[in-house]
């Protein structure tokens, strides 16, 4: 967002879209229904209540992403569609992509065991799960679910740029923020790429276009 507009925005002559993130200065997203200017301070309106913050930790507002009915509840003509497509319409997230990273994870495998102790048709890790509350990571609901929930999590941090949600599922947040964008990895740029691919055959299939456009540096 420009900062002419956001200026405006602050003083109150453009009204904001429901459902937006407020994003802090601290880098903190908050889901919010709509914000008002109170003198000095910002009070943002969430779900159940509402919260006052001084105006100068308020950087900016950002639309949701939101999609369209019909593209949510498509069911990928893949093992576990109607798993995918369920939890995909309950998180808001495209369920092709759901089904791409799955087929890169696992395979559809519902009983795959990574190298590197990740669990089942998403590839869990077991912090991940627990912190999901998973309580069989082999069960296929309960695995695509929680790894559906945790991909939400993660296009909503990242301002749903999904090449580096993908690269922090791959690889974890923790080196996307050391690298400050995708880590230099030879199998986390595969694994972008993978999906990618994966996810346009999807949507070739369906007779769709991408949601999300990826772009990555050639590797070295």
């Amino acid at each position: 967002m420009g900062a002419f507009v956001f200026a405006l925005l602050l003083a109150g002559l453009v009204p904001v879209a429901q459902a937006d993130y407020a994003v802090l200065s601290g880098g903190q997203r908050l889901h919010i229904t709509g914000w008002q200017r109170v003198g000095d301070s910002v009070r943002l309106d969430l779900d159940g209540g509402s919260v006052t913050l001084p105006a100068g930790e308020l950087i900016s507002v950002e639309p949701e992403e939101v999609f369209p009915a019909s593209a949510l509840s498509v069911v990928p003509d893949v093992p576990y569609g109607e798993q995918i497509r369920t939890a995909a319409l309950r998180n808001g997230v495209d369920p092709l992509l759901v089904a791409s990273i799955i087929s890169v994870e696992s395979n559809f495998n519902s009983r795959a065991i990574s190298p590197k102790s990740a669990f089942g048709l998403m590839q869990l890790r077991p912090r991940t799960a627990a912190e999901l509350s998973v309580r069989n990571l082999f069960d296929p609901a309960q695995n695509i679910e929680a790894g559906t929930h945790y991909l939400k999590e993660l296009l909503d941090r990242y301002g749903q740029n999904l090449p580096l949600a993908l690269a922090a599922y791959n690889a974890g947040p923790d080196r996307v923020a050391r690298y400050r964008g995708v880590p230099p990895f030879r199998e986390t740029q595969d694994y972008i790429r993978r999906v990618n691919a994966r996810l346009e055959k999807q949507k070739n299939a369906n007779r769709s276009t991408p949601l999300w456009p990826l772009s990555l540096p050639p590797t070295p």
